[in-house]
């Protein structure tokens, strides 16, 4: 996340947004953010989203995450929330949103679903 610029901004038990800065490296030839990029952010948002739900020690892994491209992603910046829906014990399925923001209003661009699993660390 650090390469593309992105950043936390909230964390909360389930729930966890990440900000990605609109800059040249991470849009495509129409300067639209990259489907890469918008995909990179949801999947991290809904994987540290799950990790704040397991003990301490636990680690996380994407098994599967399906995401709906809904319109060009345009802004000053992407919003990506991951939401826990169901926390298991080795398996956890949260919703990914992803906002295209520009002078404070937001789009929603992207939407999906993913499933990760719990790894405990030896």
């Amino acid at each position: 996340m650090a390469h593309l610029g992105a950043r936390i901004t909230r964390i909360a038990p389930g729930c966890v947004h990440i900000e990605l800065p609109s800059r040249p490296e991470v849009t495509q030839q129409h300067g639209y953010f990259h489907a890469g990029a918008t995909s990179a952010v949801a999947d991290s948002a809904g994987g540290y989203a799950a990790l704040t739900l397991f003990p301490e020690g636990a680690d996380v892994l994407t098994v599967e995450y399906k995401i709906n491209l809904l319109s060009p992603a345009v802004g000053d910046h992407l919003e990506a929330i991951g939401t826990v829906l169901k926390s298991g014990r080795t398996l956890t399925v949260c919703r990914l949103e992803v906002f295209g923001v520009e002078d404070g209003r937001r789009g929603l661009v992207a939407t999906g679903q993913q499933t990760l699993i719990r790894i405990d660390r030896p």
